[in-house]
């Protein structure tokens, strides 16, 4: 293979960009994801890549309730604030408009729409945790269009 070559060609698969929240125990984060896809209709279901290291994958376990926020083109502050990443135990949602799904896991008020799912299956790839989730409820939020994210390599973010 020609990383040259394949690179720029990977990086033109458009990807959404989301905020995936969770809870576990009496802790709560958000983060950034942008390997978001859906992924069946009856029942739908969703799949989420999370690169391997980041704690929430310790929180998401088979069962384990989860969010995908939609961000849209108007939500573009949200890339700030949980680009950076939060330390375990930092609060995530400080200063910001949440409400609370019936899991009590938080909801982003300014999100486009969120996606509350139920983690059935999950596998590895070389560098990422790959989880397929049921949906189990979602609404659409506000009015906007979707945030999409072009990357110029397909090898890194």
């Amino acid at each position: 293979m020609d990383k040259q070559d394949v690179g720029p060609a990977l990086g033109k698969i458009v990807s959404g960009i989301y905020i995936l929240t969770a809870k576990h125990a009496s802790n709560e984060t958000g983060m950034l994801a942008s390997w978001v896809q859906q992924a069946g209709f009856d029942p739908p279901a969703i799949t989420v890549a999370i690169k391997k290291g980041r704690y929430v994958v310790d929180w998401i376990t088979d069962g384990a309730p989860f969010v995908v926020n939609v961000l849209s083109d108007e939500n573009k502050q949200m890339l700030a604030h949980f680009g950076k990443g939060f330390p375990e135990g930092d609060p995530a949602f400080e200063s910001l408009l949440i409400r609370r799904s019936n899991q009590g896991i938080a909801l982003l008020s300014s999100a486009l729409a969120h996606i509350e799912c139920q983690v059935i299956s999950q596998l590895e790839s070389s560098d990422h945790h790959i989880f397929l989730a049921e949906v189990v409820s979602g609404a659409l939020q506000n009015e906007g269009t979707p945030m999409t994210h072009v990357r110029k390599n397909g090898f890194h973010y």
